[in-house]
């Protein structure tokens, strides 16, 4: 290769500078590859790890649950909703002397 009169610089071929590129263009795809791996497999693996975590377990007894129970007396035709109970399975609320009757159903419980 000659040199330029006057500046002492060689001209580099285009094709030498090209190929530079395109490794470069590799290099940052393969590290923009990577990082997404790295990624996708943290977002995975912390998937995973809240699935199999156990449910909590039920409070002691004396504490107070969360349910959801519909009852409704038969006398009068007065309706309560209880959302609090001490155990899953509470006994019937009593109005007008008599127990009033459970509208949820068995497999809501």
């Amino acid at each position: 290769m000659k040199c330029k009169e006057g500046t002492g610089l060689r001209a580099r071929p285009l094709v030498a500078s090209g190929r530079r590129l395109l490794r470069m263009g590799t290099a940052i795809s393969v590290l923009v590859a990577v990082i997404f791996f790295v990624l996708v497999m943290r977002v995975g693996v912390a998937l995973l790890n809240s699935l199999s975590t156990p449910a909590p377990d039920p409070p002691p007894p004396g504490e107070l649950r969360k349910v959801k129970l519909q009852y409704w007396c038969s006398l009068c035709g007065a309706e309560l909703r209880m959302t609090l109970a001490n155990d899953q399975e509470p006994e019937a609320p009593r109005h007008c002397q008599e127990d009033m009757v459970l509208l949820t159903p068995a497999d809501e419980l």
